[in-house]
């Protein structure tokens, strides 16, 4: 049974502007999202999902869709403000949907398999999806035993300024403890560094694994999804702003001692445009792995 590559999209319209801006950084036009689906074809992924907002869903089909359904089944769900459990309704100041987790509960009627969880605006690297469709492949018969991409956090900086990361908790085994979002890093006199608490840099080693969103899963998650996100809604009921991640979810089934995630090592390189300082270097860096003959250009 080949995995799904589910892709989380419906914050892009919103932070593109519409997808008519819909970014071509590559060589010849390529999104950063082209890369992450060729990258999962060639790793033995067998099915592509998206998760996208509804009302664009027109444009969705024609721009993004069309270039893809010849090369690999393609489904779309859709993550909206109101799609809640029942007796539960959106505080009516509330404006953005749910979260990561809530966007990955719309693809329980459709993935029926192990499944990859991604970013659609995020450059993961072709090893990183050559790992993550091995440890897929072996999860086909188990439940509560999942696992996440770990990139090394000096391969994740950005030039541009300080970033947010998870920094991971591993065991001697590397199975995921825990992760502790981090919302300032960067290099500091060389060493790659956090602030924490107390305003102080503190310098973690460059191999120090960091989440970014790059995760597997198995199709009972939907199950567990749903049962916590009725604590979750109970418990934020009032804060227009709470959002359901993927951390959140998975930190507490580690905790409760339900589930187990497995922090598998890659040796890509992550990138994307955190900020718009970030552009000519991500546009130079695709040019660099096409010109090197890592990918073809055009990319189909």
């Amino acid at each position: 049974m080949k995995p799904t590559l589910f892709v989380l999209a419906a914050g892009m319209g919103s932070r593109y502007g519409g997808l008519k801006q819909l970014d071509g950084l590559g060589p010849s036009g390529e999104t950063i999202m082209d890369y992450s689906i060729y990258d999962a074809v060639n790793a033995g992924f067998g099915k592509l999902v998206f998760v996208i907002r509804e009302s664009f869903e027109h444009d969705f089909r024609e721009k993004i869709v069309k270039k893809y359904e010849q090369k690999i089944p393609v489904e779309l769900v859709f993550q909206e403000l109101d799609a809640l459990p029942e007796g539960f309704t959106p505080h009516p100041e509330r404006v953005k949907p749910w979260g990561t987790n809530h966007a990955v509960m719309m693809g329980k009627e459709v993935i029926h398999e192990p499944f990859a969880v991604i970013n659609a605006d995020d450059f993961y690297g072709r090893e990183s999806f050559a790992i993550l469709g091995d440890y897929l492949e072996s999860m086909a018969d188990s439940e509560s035993r999942y696992c996440m991409v770990g990139y090394r956090v000096g391969n994740t900086l950005s030039e541009s300024g300080t970033v947010a990361r998870g920094v991971c908790e591993t065991d001697e085994e590397a199975y995921l403890t825990g992760v502790v979002e981090r919302t300032q890093v960067m290099r500091v006199e060389g060493k790659v560094s956090y602030k924490d608490e107390n305003d102080r840099w503190v310098a973690i080693d460059d191999h120090t694994p960091v989440s970014m969103n790059m995760w597997g899963f198995t199709p009972d998650y939907f199950r567990y999804s749903d049962d916590y996100f009725v604590q979750f809604l109970r418990e934020n009921a009032d804060n227009i702003k709470a959002e359901f991640f993927i951390p959140l979810l998975v930190n507490h089934l580690i905790v409760e001692g339900t589930a187990s995630v497995k922090v598998l090592d890659t040796p890509s390189h992550w990138f994307g445009v955190t900020y718009a300082e970030d552009r000519p270097s991500v546009v130079a860096r695709l040019k660099k792995l096409a010109d090197e003959g890592n990918y073809p250009s055009p990319l189909w």
